[in-house]
């Protein structure tokens, strides 16, 4: 299933976690297809800025704070949306949120927050969209933001592989019952993206310093590869219909050794991890 996002003119995107980084990225270039948008974030402030730069370009533009982890803010959200258009065109599930440490160093009270906004939001961002486009039988396309890790486990990132791993097994289970129905699906799985995601991660264990974000932060600076090459590799791969996208080079080399070499990544990952333990004893 493919969807010529080419030209939106006199379509309906709806961006998820669109205040910054590849949601406010992913909707301002749909905005210069042509799209109107519906888009929603915590940060109220920096989504309007979302909404200014959008309107600029002459599109129609609802924006709302919403908390995508909450089943009440997310139907309040699909009401509104759904009082203007029938059905989207394109959904983007984009929010998320990170914590960097061991399953040991995690709460029940952080499982809770990133199920809650990485994986409970997809769910709830396709319960209340998703349907709409069905019954419209026009098609359409749906995105859900993953990850690289959703390929390749690392104990750095306990609770966020899962959650990534998670959304990932979601969207190809959603892409072959949409088939029918004439509506893509895509998981875009971007690698080492320089985004404000890196500042807003909750550290954890022996990881929760400052030099340990800071180091973090530095390193996606160096990396180079920002939210803007996302948006648009990730609307590449809805033209192409690919169901499951990597972006950047690092996550296209995760995704081809996990199928040909899982057992090399799983030592890779070992050596990583022990490195990285070595490292913060070190600096100790």
């Amino acid at each position: 299933m493919t969807l010529d996002v080419r030209q939106l003119a006199g379509r309906t995107a709806l961006v998820t976690g669109a205040a910054s980084g590849i949601g406010r990225a992913t909707a301002l270039e749909l905005a210069r297809r042509g799209a109107d948008l519906a888009i929603c974030d915590l940060d109220a402030e920096r989504l309007e800025e979302t909404a200014s730069l959008a309107r600029a370009l002459g599109r129609a533009v609802l924006a709302r704070r919403v908390d995508v982890a909450q089943p009440e803010a997310m139907g309040g959200f699909a009401r509104e949306v759904h009082e203007r258009v029938e059905a989207v065109d394109l959904l983007v599930n984009n929010a998320g949120v990170a914590i960097a440490g061991g399953f040991l160093d995690t709460t029940l009270a952080d499982w809770d927050w990133i199920v809650g906004v990485n994986l409970r939001g997809v769910v709830l961002g396709c319960h209340h969209f998703v349907p709409p486009m069905v019954r419209r039988a026009h098609g359409g396309h749906v995105v859900i933001v993953a990850s690289a890790a959703g390929f390749a486990a690392n104990e750095l990132l306990a609770a966020y592989c899962t959650t990534k791993f998670a959304v990932l097994g979601l969207a190809e289970a959603l892409a072959e019952e949409l088939h029918r129905h004439g509506i893509g699906v895509t998981a875009a799985c971007p690698g080492l993206i320089d985004t404000p995601i890196t500042r807003a991660a909750q550290l954890r264990g022996p990881y929760d310093r400052p030099e340990v974000r800071e180091r973090m932060v530095e390193g996606y600076r160096r990396r180079g590869y920002g939210p803007e090459r996302v948006a648009r590799n990730l609307l590449r791969a809805v033209e192409r219909g690919r169901v499951v996208a990597p972006i950047a080079p690092e996550a296209w080399a995760l995704y081809w050794a996990k199928r040909f070499a899982p057992g090399l990544l799983r030592r890779l990952g070992r050596a990583l991890g022990a490195r990285s333990r070595r490292q913060l004893e070190s600096a100790s």
